[in-house]
């Protein structure tokens, strides 16, 4: 998991003064839209590998 530092610059784009949301769950959200750029990335990885396996058979 990446210290809340590392996340700074997402929890400044999606943090409000206005929202009752405490800043925990800011980072929460951070953490969560991280790992899921990650798996983004993860996964676009994976299908250029099959679709590269699938054109050399």
């Amino acid at each position: 998991m990446k210290p809340k530092a590392e996340l700074q610059a997402i929890i400044d784009r999606i943090a409000s003064a206005d929202s009752p949301v405490g800043m925990d769950a800011v980072y929460v959200h951070a953490l969560i839209l991280d790992h899921l750029q990650n798996l983004d990335a993860r996964l676009k990885r994976l299908e250029l590998a099959a679709e590269s396996d699938k054109k050399e058979q």
